[in-house]
């Protein structure tokens, strides 16, 4: 069955760190970019960060750039995204979403063909 399985949110004290991981199950990993997203409650989507199918391109929203390291495994279908010094403001629903396509994008939502469920990553003391 084709699906995403994101895991390894949870609660974090502010200042901490977190590693999000994205298992795919059922398609061709490799031949797909990975990208992540995040929604916090009264807000709207927001792209965070993608990697392409090869990891060759990253790309990072300003809001977690310099805080932030993505990577994949292609041969155990994973995607790694690390934030570290989180606050507040990363409070949200945290979804990975797959993309076939020559480079990924965090603003082209439609262009994401397959989606995780999500996971919530709370930060707080």
């Amino acid at each position: 069955q084709l699906q995403l399985v994101e895991s390894g949110g949870g609660l974090v004290q502010p200042g901490g760190s977190l590693r999000l991981s994205c298992t795919g199950y059922g398609f061709t990993f490799d031949k797909y970019n990975i990208g992540w997203f995040r929604q916090a409650p009264g807000k709207e989507r927001e792209g965070v960060s993608c990697i392409t199918s090869t990891g060759a391109n990253v790309n990072f929203a300003a809001s977690v750039k310099g805080r932030s390291t993505i990577s994949r495994d292609n041969y155990r279908k994973t995607v790694s995204l690390q934030i570290h010094r989180l606050n507040p403001e990363d409070t949200a629903v945290y979804y990975c979403a797959a993309d076939y396509g020559s480079s990924c994008s965090l603003e082209e939502f439609d262009g994401y063909t397959y989606w995780g469920q999500g996971t919530q990553v709370t930060v707080s003391s």
